[in-house]
């Protein structure tokens, strides 16, 4: 089968940096789907996966991706709920080959069916960011998606990346005042049209702009950028007793000094991958999330993220979507479509 995978770590300007190269057909357990892989999206977690390969040359390729949308092929021998030519959408596991290629093995835990009033290529901009997002705001800072927090407050730190996209309406369903950041007009009107009551610039300090709404401090903070540079301005504007949340790994050990121990925070961080990287008991849960978010989208309470679509899959389009991750250029979802 055709895949797209990277040998080592080179920058994008590299032809040599994602290569196309024919990889043996994965193998089935017995929970599996085999997926034709029809569209895939990319995250900024695929260019961090690609930098962490290093200088020394893989001898076989490494199958990069996370997101994918695709028609079962075939089922595993334990696989419930799931038939042949299922139209499914899936973040797959960062222990297994990635769905930049033309099969893909996936465990049936982690997979729902698409939404039927999405197209493959918007179904596929879904899954990492909608888990990363609904496990943030639901599971990890105690918000209560049916309501009980209406009214409260969250800053929403990068409001238009791919996670703050799925962030923010999930977030005003649950009935929160949600103000996103953003520092140009494309991704200030990008976080409105997503719903956001309130958009200010994170190029600026934040604490004037929140007081110019009203705002002195937020139950729920979500930094989805850089847990470094908006240490202490979160800690400055986080509430007592309130959550912090957090996708973004540290380069040094962070002090939990004085404000932020004073204020008894919640402090939580995401890694979309934990559940199926630990094969942990609950990893279904992810399967049941991405149903809910596909019931959603027919229902037409969640909007489509996409902003970019490639109209096929190749190692050229690959290394212009990593190379967008990697300097922050894009806002939304960027996907690609078809073999």
């Amino acid at each position: 089968m055709r895949a797209i995978g990277a040998r080592q770590f080179l920058p994008t300007g590299d032809e040599g940096s994602l290569v196309e190269f024919e990889a043996e057909m994965p193998v089935m357990g017995p929970l599996d789907l085999l997926v034709k892989v029809r569209s895939v999206a990319v995250n900024p977690v695929d260019a961090k996966i690609r930098k962490s390969l290093g200088a020394e040359p893989l001898e076989v390729p490494r199958i990069l991706g996370f997101d994918a949308a695709g028609l079962v092929e075939a089922m595993g021998a334990e696989v419930t709920g799931f038939s042949a030519k299922d139209e499914v959408f899936y973040a797959g596991d960062v222990t297994r080959a990635g769905s930049n290629s033309e099969y893909q093995v996936v465990d049936s835990r982690l997979v729902a069916r698409k939404p039927r009033s999405l197209s493959f290529a918007e179904a596929a901009s879904l899954p990492l960011v909608g888990l990363t997002a609904w496990e943030l705001l639901f599971e990890q800072m105690g918000i209560d998606p049916e309501g009980g927090d209406a009214g409260k407050a969250i800053l929403v730190i990068n409001g238009a990346g791919g996670v703050g996209s799925a962030l923010i309406p999930l977030a005003r369903s649950a009935g929160l005042v949600v103000v996103a950041t953003a520092s140009r007009p494309t991704t200030a009107n990008w976080c409105e049209a997503l719903g956001a009551d309130h958009v200010i610039n994170h190029r600026e300090p934040l604490r004037p702009q929140a007081e110019a709404l009203g705002i002195t401090e937020f139950p729920y903070i979500a930094n989805l950028y850089d847990t470094e540079l908006y240490w202490e301005t979160t800690a400055d504007l986080l509430a007592p007793l309130g959550s912090l949340g957090l996708i973004v790994e540290t380069s040094r050990p962070m002090d939990i000094g004085n404000p932020l121990r004073l204020k008894s925070p919640r402090i939580v961080w995401e890694y979309m991958p934990a559940r199926s990287r630990f094969r942990t008991a609950d990893m279904h849960r992810q399967g049941e999330i991405l149903a809910e978010i596909a019931r959603r989208c027919d229902a037409g309470s969640f909007p489509n993220i996409v902003t970019r679509i490639f109209d096929k899959i190749t190692p050229e389009n690959l290394r212009t979507a990593h190379e967008a991750m990697e300097n922050g250029s894009a806002h939304g979802k960027w996907v690609l479509n078809e073999w």
